[in-house]
């Protein structure tokens, strides 16, 4: 062979191992080459600004800082319109909710009582005050109950007046009593007379409020006493006191106030949105935090019929009983009335969404599927919430992560609505 025929055969099979290495590395590219993604096959609907979901195009383009739009697809825009405007339903698979944090309870029929709390201040039962005066012109000979706060007992002397008009009426008696019994043997006439002397001057002094004791010794002493001591008509703590010794008295000087203390009144301030919870009879919880919690329970017994202008408050009072007297007249209290409204239907209060104008909830129809109802509720029970439509009784409603999921059913709604050209689209 010659050399010009060798060098041929050389080149030739250069070029057929080349060539063979060629397609064998190409078909290995091809195979070890990921299957093309789903998105590659799919077709956008529309694509929508990263930064304002409200804007659209129909074809691929830049915001104004240069960011892509966002492909929409059609497994994206969300199911079927429900009834309420601006939400979706949402699909969340069970795996993904433990992620999310996505709880549900059920609606419930209960009880519907309601605990409103509020503040209050002790006063005294004004049923429960007496005025200490005299009947008579005076002056104070000698004060025995000369401390305010001083407890004392109905009939427990409080003072010793000197009244000249004292003295002279019990002269006047004396010789009527005198003489009534020098003539209980003359006459009949006679004896009839001096006895209704007697009684006019025994009445006198009992009208100015002199014990029958008193009345009693000076018939048996048979001298006038120069100054009488004063009683106090009712049990209780002296909480005011105007007189010392040695002072002139008339009939409309007040010497003392004492205030029966056992029973008090209870004035919770409550404001006027929560008035038509509130009757008369309501039973009230009155506790003292820094009492070791200590309550005292009792009735509503009146309901102001005005509103206080500055705070919008209505002042309830409640009376309670306070035999022990650790309660105190001015004091600050927490009150807490429960009001039994009847049954009704109950939700979670976590449940509800204040999305402003209306009221929201998530209702769990099965297979993943979150339903947006919009809902009607009345006043709050506790932890739950009373229900006045769009829930009904068995109903599973969403109580946590129920603001991703809000979010989510907007934006599902959002996208729906942008299958159709609409005014921000580009």
């Amino acid at each position: 062979m010659s050399a010009l025929s060798r060098i041929a055969f050389v080149v030739l099979g250069a070029a057929l191992v080349g060539g063979g290495y060629w397609a064998g590395s190409r078909q290995a590219r091809r195979a070890e080459a990921p299957p093309p993604s789903p998105e590659g096959r799919r077709k956008p609907l529309f694509y929508r600004s990263p930064m304002d979901p409200a804007v659209h195009s129909r074809t691929p383009m830049k915001d104004d800082m240069g960011m892509d739009y966002i492909p929409v697809y059609a497994e994206d825009a969300g199911p079927e319109p429900v009834g309420v405007p601006g939400r979706g339903v949402v699909t969340v698979p069970e795996e993904r909710r433990r992620v999310l944090g996505i709880r549900t309870a059920e609606v419930r029929p209960g009880p519907l009582v309601r605990t409103l709390r509020t503040v209050g201040r002790v006063v005294v039962d004004e049923r429960r005050v007496h005025h200490i005066h005299t009947k008579y012109d005076g002056y104070v000979e000698h004060v025995h109950v000369d401390v305010t706060g001083t407890f004392v007992r109905k009939g427990e002397p409080l003072l010793s007046i000197y009244s000249p008009d004292l003295v002279a009426t019990q002269e006047e008696y004396l010789m009527a009593y005198r003489a009534a019994r020098q003539m209980s043997h003359a006459a009949p006439s006679l004896e009839e007379g001096g006895r209704g002397l007697l009684d006019a001057a025994r009445q006198r002094l009992e009208l100015w409020d002199i014990p029958r004791a008193d009345i009693e010794a000076l018939e048996t002493s048979g001298r006038v006493t120069r100054a009488l001591d004063l009683y106090s008509d009712v049990s209780g703590y002296v909480v005011e006191k105007s007189v010392t010794h040695g002072m002139r008295v008339t009939p409309s000087d007040s010497l003392f106030l004492i205030a029966d203390l056992s029973h008090l009144w209870v004035l919770a301030d409550v404001y006027e949105a929560d008035l038509p919870s509130i009757r008369l009879g309501t039973r009230a919880e009155v506790r003292v935090t820094y009492l070791g919690g200590r309550t005292w329970t009792g009735p509503v017994t009146f309901i102001s019929p005005t509103v206080e202008e500055k705070t919008r408050t209505v002042k309830v009072r409640v009376e309670v009983d306070n035999a022990d007297n650790d309660l105190k007249p001015d004091m600050f209290t927490d009150v807490f009335l429960k009001t039994d409204m009847g049954a009704g239907i109950l939700a979670p209060a976590d449940a509800i969404l204040d999305a402003g104008d209306r009221k929201l909830a998530f209702v769990d129809r099965g297979e993943g599927r979150l339903e947006p109802r919009e809902v009607g509720i009345g006043f709050r029970v506790g932890d739950d919430v009373q229900v006045l439509s769009g829930l009904a009784a068995g109903d599973q409603v969403v109580t946590g992560a129920n603001f991703l999921v809000d979010s989510e059913s907007s934006l599902r709604a959002a996208l729906r609505g942008f299958q159709s050209p609409a005014a921000g689209e580009r």
